[in-house]
């Protein structure tokens, strides 16, 4: 797997590093986001639980994963301005479970 940073820019505002990049791993299926965050923050000298996947794609028979990430300053700089499932993918936050709602009782048959 080689990493490649495509552009680097700096975003005060909301305490971020915005970064896309490239990854090439041609004869492989395409990385999973665990290690393409890891790469990524070796390269970056940051904290890899700081690194936010927003967006990963892959052209068919390429070889060639082009994405997008987000790198955050703090942990709650992150919590307060990404999206749920965003922190879900990446492992920030946890998957809320829905309860399953109680089966409707049946209507009894009207008698004639």
């Amino acid at each position: 797997m080689k990493l490649e940073i495509e552009s680097k820019k700096e975003n005060p505002l909301l305490e971020r590093t915005e970064v896309s990049f490239s990854v090439e791993h041609a004869g492989k299926p395409t990385p999973n986001r665990d290690e393409v965050r890891a790469a990524i923050a070796s390269a970056l000298s940051v904290q890899k639980e700081m690194v936010i996947i927003d967006h990963m794609d892959t052209e068919y028979g390429k070889g060639l994963s082009i994405g997008y990430v987000k790198i955050y300053k703090t942990q709650e700089a992150a919590m307060k301005g990404e999206k749920r499932h965003l922190l879900v993918r990446n492992k920030m936050a946890e998957k809320k479970v829905k309860a399953k709602a109680a089966p409707k009782a049946r209507a009894a048959p009207k008698a004639k």
